[in-house]
């Protein structure tokens, strides 16, 4: 454990050890059997599969416990042709491909009919990415090298069992899954994701419909930025929406009970903790991101966590931090909730998913 009032993890800290060539090679051949591989991205570790196979894909499902009705996203290379997993791939999507890609923008468009509706819970829609992290694109140029067609796509949501924390180490990953590891599941390092939040999402899907661009998930790409690429506002979520990865009202959650406040409520919560005088059992740790409003000792069952106040960087320590954490037997988690903000929007949206299921 860190120091009282400083951070669980270092924001700067990133291994440098990064999959091999023949370890690259191994995972590609295990894609090619049907099997699952861990890999780095720019925003949370991957549990793949070949996306045109649903035993493949279905192998994910069983291995998160992930309902088989909630989408995964397709990871593609730079040099991918869209038209094969796509049906159509509208102006508005290129300009976000062009500006975005490679990088962390998922996007969601009509699904071409040979791909197999597994990948999309069994929606007409594909979710489409192309990571930048130079791992993953080894990866995936690799394997799309052994097919055929030349079009290798790798269904991956986040290497973590659902609703949990994502990864954003190769070491988080076979922490959560150390049976798949056993079994010779290949983890490929890739050091800690640079973003460390999964992507942001937004819908195409529905243009020919009338519908404009809707932004399903917040991330490190912001919705003014996608509105100044687009010219025009991107809408928030509506009911006839796809489903889509991270959308559950309760998701990305610790196993440590997590209170999301205000300043002003953690203060009241701090003081009434002091006052109890807590149990050893009781220890909690007080998380926040501003220097002022509340004291670095704060006695011994109340450990002050700082995160940084920069929230590109905060969001890269986010689920590092909560993982952290959870494995320090507090019994609760006393989070300062995020400011507000489209640039603090992703971070608040996995908090609050995060400490939903808590009440």
């Amino acid at each position: 454990m860190s120091e009282r009032g400083q951070p669980v993890v270092n924001a700067s800290a990133s291994a440098s050890a990064s999959a091999s060539a023949a370890e690259i090679a191994l995972a590609i051949e295990v894609l090619a059997q049907q099997g699952l591989v861990a890999f780095p991205t720019e925003t949370v570790y991957g549990l793949g599969a070949d996306a045109e196979s649903a035993l493949a894909v279905e192998r994910i499902y069983q291995a998160k416990g992930r309902p088989s009705n909630h989408p995964v996203i397709v990871h593609v290379t730079p040099e991918a042709d869209l038209l094969y997993w796509a049906a159509s791939v509208p102006p508005e999507a290129q300009l976000l491909i062009d500006t975005f890609w490679p990088g962390p923008l998922t996007l969601i468009l009509k699904r071409a009919s040979r791909i197999s509706s597994v990948v999309s819970g069994g929606q007409d829609s594909i979710g489409l990415r192309c990571p930048s992290h130079p791992v993953a694109q080894a990866l995936l140029r690799g394997f799309a090298a052994t097919r055929a067609s030349g079009q290798g796509g790798v269904a991956a949501p986040s290497a973590n069992k659902f609703g949990q924390v994502s990864p954003t180490t190769a070491a988080h990953v076979r922490h959560e899954f150390p049976e798949l590891v056993a079994q010779g599941m290949p983890v490929l390092e890739g050091g800690a994701s640079d973003v460390g939040i999964e992507s942001t999402i937004v819908d195409l899907s529905r243009l020919e419909q009338g519908v404009g661009p809707v932004l399903l998930r917040p991330g490190h790409i912001t919705a003014a930025q996608l509105a100044q690429v687009l010219n025009q506002e991107v809408a928030a979520p509506d009911a006839q929406a796809p489903r889509v990865s991270g959308a559950l009202k309760s998701h990305y959650a610790p196993q440590t009970p997590l209170r999301l406040l205000s300043l002003a409520e953690l203060q009241s919560a701090v003081a009434a903790a002091q006052a109890t005088k807590l149990a050893s059992s009781q220890r909690m740790a007080v998380v926040t991101h501003t220097p002022e409003g509340i004291p670095a000792d704060l006695g011994e069952q109340l450990e002050r966590i700082s995160l940084p106040s920069d929230p590109a960087v905060y969001s890269r320590v986010l689920y590092a931090t909560l993982r952290a954490l959870d494995q320090q037997g507090y019994s609760q988690l006393l989070w300062q909730r995020p400011p507000t903000g489209l640039e603090w929007a992703g971070a608040q949206d996995r908090l609050g998913r995060a400490a939903a299921g808590f009440g």
